[in-house]
């Protein structure tokens, strides 16, 4: 009896360790191509501001973090750098700085949506029409699937 308790507690959490590995490295496996320096930089050349993403914010973590430069203009959003690994990324625009959870939560129904974060070194994503900087200041990536923080970079 105490020998199959073992087996299956041995079972079950190696059962959990590949279920959170999977879960890790699926985002990883499944990314396309990151675009490479060269469009990075052709995206933001047309940037109307600047930021940067900082390991350093309350909100991030070991598994949680950003860094790099960081373009916005008027059809794009660019960044130059990494944003650790994970699922169902998302990047928002905010009306103003914040660096966790908590402060996202709450002004997540003041924010914009802009798009999926699919790549986790450099990225590029398309602004919608008619997007207006003016109203927002700060860039937020937030983990939909585990309502994450994950990274902010104030840009004006």
């Amino acid at each position: 009896m105490k020998r199959l308790l073992i087996l299956s507690l041995t079972h079950l959490l190696v059962l959990a360790a590949g279920a959170a590995l999977g879960i890790y490295l699926l985002p990883i496996l499944a990314a396309p191509p990151a675009p490479g320096a060269a469009e990075v930089q052709a995206a933001s050349a047309a940037a109307s501001f600047r930021g940067e993403f900082k390991r350093e914010l309350k909100g991030s973590d070991a598994l949680h973090w950003g860094q790099g430069a960081l373009a916005v203009g008027p059809a794009s959003i660019s960044l130059m750098g990494r944003v650790a690994p994970g699922p169902a990324y998302k990047l928002y625009l905010v009306p103003q700085f914040v660096e966790t959870a908590e402060d996202f939560k709450r002004l997540k129904g003041a924010s914009l949506e802009v798009a999926d974060v699919k790549t986790f070194e450099n990225f590029i994503v398309a602004l919608p029409p008619g997007t207006d900087l003016t109203r927002y200041t700060t860039v937020v990536i937030w983990c939909e699937a585990f309502s994450q923080f994950i990274t902010s970079a104030r840009y004006r």
